[in-house]
């Protein structure tokens, strides 16, 4: 996930997502896409699936599915804490 470039994609985010972290963290798209640029690990956990760690404003986990095909990212949930 680290050799391409986060700014050509598209991104956008679950219902569930915005509602409860994004307004809880206070972030807008930008922050996000800057969480997942800067982020310290990335697993990828299925085919398209991935889960970004990032530390911003402390530690959360940033679980999407990335589209290739589509040039978009797609994010699920996220989490805080350890």
């Amino acid at each position: 996930m680290k050799d391409f470039d986060i700014d050509k994609y598209n991104i956008e985010a679950s219902k569930h997502f915005v509602l409860k972290y994004m307004k809880k963290w206070d972030w807008d798209f930008n922050d996000l896409r800057d969480a997942i640029k800067n982020a310290y690990k990335i697993d990828k956990v299925g085919s398209k699936k991935h889960e970004a760690y990032v530390r911003k404003d402390g530690s959360k986990k940033i679980i999407f599915v990335y589209y290739f095909e589509f040039d978009e990212i797609f994010i699920i949930t996220g989490s805080e804490g350890d």
